[in-house]
């Protein structure tokens, strides 16, 4: 595998790290303040969402048709004028939707560049490495966030500012290829066509619709978690919500770890398992009423959602670059997983707007997922996934 991943491991860590404080930085403003209602936390996740859906047209074709390392370093100077912003005191919803207008930016452009960086035999590796990485540090950047926005929200966004334009400076270090010529024409229509030719496949719609399942209930989980936490566990601040997620962080770093010997490329319908394994666990966690279970729990659902999503992204990558462009099949992810994720967390920010009980949402989500796995792994083929020859 080439050297030149790990420039872009660095660069990641330290943005998705930046992603996660700026997050925690606002939901700790939230907690300290007694205007914002408790929906307000599901309502900036929203709106974080919303730029990846309506931006899902352009954002891979960009990413295709520039060199990926220099849009990278847009997405990142983007994400920090959003931050810029929040410390500014500009209206929050605002402000974080210029920081998900970056990372939509931002996500086409990490994940296609990995099959220009590693061939067919190191991708699923590859893949691990970055998830890894990138749970590293949305548990380091959770919880020191939240301790840093705790003591001072001005630093904590300061300080997201800094690491921003870092990850810019070190993504010079990666090569500029550009891989796709421009084409012309209508991006929306262009962004249609490839609907149609990516979903030709059972694994490719495996990819598409499994990624967008786990993302949904991660999402979902988290902004759950911000109401249940206080109410079951009787958490006091942003900073013990943080320590309890770092677990979930913790089991997708371990899932991660283990699965390229356990799931490759060729054998993608093993990874309905660990899918079925969360939901139960997500079933487990609403039946916790104490800390350390619950911790561990959450461990478990982050260990197999891990094993379940670094296959499904691998695949994805591949088959794009084989098709539509590994930037065009990201961004074609990008666009359903929010969307899926907007459904669900805007469900669940009604929901806690009509004071819905947090213990009765997890019990409804763990329920989704394991029905929804079931479904989108009908027609998942038993034949092997052949590399590019």
């Amino acid at each position: 595998m080439s050297r030149q991943i790990y420039p872009l491991l660095i660069a990641q860590f330290l943005s998705a790290f930046a992603d996660n404080a700026i997050l925690f930085t606002v939901i700790a403003m939230v907690m300290q303040s007694a205007q914002l209602a408790s929906w307000y936390v599901p309502a900036l996740q929203s709106v974080f969402l919303v730029a990846f859906v309506l931006l899902a047209p352009w954002v891979g074709g960009f990413a295709d048709h520039h060199p990926k390392s220099r849009v990278l370093i847009i997405a990142n100077l983007i994400k920090a004028a959003g931050a810029g912003l929040l410390l500014l005191q500009v209206e929050p919803l605002l402000a974080y939707c210029v920081v998900g207008m970056g990372a939509a930016i931002y996500s086409p452009a990490k994940y296609g560049i990995l099959p220009e960086l590693a061939g067919h035999e190191f991708l699923v590796k590859a893949n691990s490495w970055i998830e890894g990485s990138t749970i590293l540090a949305i548990l380091l950047g959770m919880v020191i966030g939240a301790r840093v926005a705790d003591y001072s929200v001005t630093w904590a966004l300061a300080g997201t500012i800094v690491l921003f334009v870092t990850s810019a400076v070190v993504t010079l270090a990666l090569p500029a290829r550009v891989s796709q010529h421009s084409d012309s024409g209508s991006r929306i229509m262009a962004f249609g066509r490839q609907i149609g030719q990516f979903f030709t496949t059972p694994r490719s719609r495996f990819a598409i619709i499994g990624a967008s399942l786990f993302w949904a209930a991660a999402a979902t989980l988290r902004v759950i978690i911000v109401a249940w936490a206080p109410l079951v566990l009787m958490s006091r601040n942003a900073t013990e919500i943080a320590e309890l997620t770092l677990f979930l962080a913790v089991g997708i770093i371990a899932g991660s770890a283990l699965v390229p010997r356990l799931i490759p490329l060729e054998h993608l319908r093993r990874a309905r398992f660990p899918a079925y394994l969360m939901a139960l666990f997500i079933f487990g966690l609403s039946l916790t009423d104490s800390l350390w279970p619950a911790r561990f729990v959450l461990f478990f659902i982050g260990m197999m959602g891990g094993m379940f999503i670094v296959p499904v992204n691998a695949t994805l990558q591949e088959l794009g670059q084989q098709s539509i462009g590994s930037g065009s099949a990201v961004a074609l992810q990008g666009f359903f997983q929010n969307l899926t994720m907007l459904a669900s967390v805007g469900g669940y920010t009604y929901a806690a707007s009509q004071n819905a009980d947090p213990v009765l949402a997890m019990l409804t989500l763990g329920a989704v997922v394991f029905i929804s796995t079931f479904l989108v792994s009908l027609r998942l083929p038993n034949r092997q996934l052949q590399p590019a020859g």
